[in-house]
């Protein structure tokens, strides 16, 4: 089986893009933590174009802090691989040369910090999912009390964690008199670039408060939001690839053409030309962020439970079945109030954008995928809508019906009696919590009293719960499809 790499690459087919810079000349100036499939297909790929530029300070290192899943992926290809890009009549082929090859953390974590060190490193970005913060979910406070942030705090000569890593790298800076690099989150988080900054911050601030006073002072961990639906790669795509280019290509990722970056205009240092590249730098990144975790993921979402529940393996599946197709649009009309849209942005636009990029058949994003760590991202994608909602005393019924939606997935059984794991850090929790209620009406108020995810505000406030116990009913009686149907008629679906 012959791999794709810098030797392969001259050989492939001629539709295949692929680098037109000196790769041996490239510096390393960016390291990215928890390097996956989105990076791969999003930041790396703004990377690579500053480097097609000519700009050859803006290389990637990344690192895995768990497997070494994808170091075994690229590390053999010379950080190569194809970003696939589908829009339902065609497949564009890239090949990205932006990686510098990968490190695993748990193998190598002194290397790691060497590298994030070295004084070429401008920015670090990270993907590391909700989970990877290591913050109390209610309070955003670091916690001290989990046991590899217990470990850093007490030795960083071998970091555990993200926020570890980034304060050990810091640490390292400031002993050779240089600057901070920029945090730049990249995780589907409200307010990323505050959450990251605390954790840093508490743990620093833990091991050396004067470390931490140097990191308020010159560093900086702006605003970030990001967007665009990378379906997980399958061995089918794979094996499909090989048959075009005549090479394996263990690294590709597929995405869709959409893609957006938007980063708040504050960093410590040096940073490439993100504007002529597409990023969009602003004062505010909030609307923006608030518009895509309430709109694009708050319905991603719903749509993954009810989907799923009923039998849809894939977004565009479910967006075929009217019912749920129009039980987007209610719950979109519901979140669309809460919005203070960004200038530049037409909600009603993006809307339509948003319902074509979920009927791309081609991206076959699996609504199982979407499903997962869905306790650490309720809270933001339909709580908050739904808070801010009855703060203006109007009705959520779509929104509750997602929530509803997330709390029958919770069960671990679909609608037709197919049994699968809930892939979520809270599934323990979830799990004990249904089996205190006897009734499906006791099992709303059961999940209820998780503080992780529901705030006392809202768990206590009987409008809420009253409309979340309709919605689980109306699952629990009349099914996904069904329940969302009595949800749009009333407005008139």
């Amino acid at each position: 089986m012959t791999r794709l790499s810098q030797t392969t690459l001259d050989g492939l087919p001629a539709e295949v893009e692929r680098p037109g810079y000196d790769r041996p000349a490239v510096k390393t100036g960016v390291v990215h933590l928890g390097i996956g499939a989105f990076h791969r297909a999003h930041q790396a790929v703004v990377f690579d174009d500053a480097l097609r530029s000519g700009d050859l300070r803006w290389g990637v290192l990344g690192a895995s802090l768990r497997s070494p899943g994808v170091r075994d992926q690229l590390n053999p290809q010379d950080g190569l691989y194809t970003l696939v890009v589908r829009d339902g009549f065609g497949d564009g082929l890239r090949v990205i040369g932006a990686s510098k090859g990968v490190l695993v953390g748990p193998e190598s974590p002194a290397a790691l910090v060497a590298a994030m060190a070295d004084a070429d490193v401008h920015i670090v970005t990270l993907t590391v999912t909700e989970k990877g913060y290591r913050l109390d979910p209610a309070t955003g406070a670091l916690l001290t009390g989990d046991a590899d942030v217990a470990a850093d705090i007490a030795d960083l000569s071998a970091p555990r964690t993200a926020p570890g890593f980034i304060v050990a790298a810091l640490r390292a800076r400031r002993e050779k008199g240089l600057k901070p690099f920029t945090v730049i989150s990249c995780d589907n988080l409200p307010h990323n670039g505050k959450r990251i900054r605390a954790g840093v911050i508490a743990m620093a601030r833990a091991i050396d408060p004067s470390l931490a006073d140097w990191i308020e002072a010159e560093g900086a961990f702006p605003q970030t939001m990001i967007d665009r639906i990378v379906p997980a790669t399958t061995p089918e795509d794979i094996a499909g690839l090989e048959s075009r280019l005549g090479v394996r290509d263990e690294g590709m990722v597929k995405a869709e053409p959409f893609t957006q970056w938007v980063i708040e205009d504050a960093f410590a240092g040096e940073r490439p030309a993100f504007a002529r590249f597409g990023v969009q730098l602003t004062a505010a990144v909030e609307p923006w962020e608030d518009a895509k975790l309430r709109l694009l993921n708050g319905a991603h979402s719903a749509t993954a439970y009810l989907g799923a529940l009923s039998g849809h393996e894939h977004v565009h599946e479910a967006m075929a079945t009217p019912a749920l197709k129009a039980f987007v649009a209610t719950l979109w009309d519901e979140a669309q109030t809460t919005l203070n849209p960004p200038p530049g942005l037409d909600v009603a636009a993006y809307r339509a954008e948003l319902m074509a990029r979920f009927e791309n058949p081609a991206l076959r994003h699996r609504t199982r995928q979407i499903a997962m760590d869905g306790s650490q991202k309720l809270p933001q994608r339909l709580l908050a809508s739904a808070a801010d909602r009855l703060a203006a005393g109007q009705d959520i019924t779509a929104l509750a019906l997602g929530v509803a939606a997330w709390m029958r997935w919770q069960s671990g059984v679909t609608e037709s009696g197919e049994a699968f794991v809930v892939d979520d850090p809270l599934a323990d929790q979830t799990a004990a919590l249904l089996t205190e209620g006897t009734t499906d009406a006791d099992r709303v108020p059961a999940l209820l009293t998780l503080r992780a995810v529901f705030p006392e505000t809202l768990a206590t406030d009987d409008r809420f719960v009253q409309a979340v116990t309709d919605a689980y009913l109306s699952l629990s009686e009349h099914g996904a499809v069904e329940a969302a149907r009595r949800v749009v008629e009333p407005h008139g679906g």
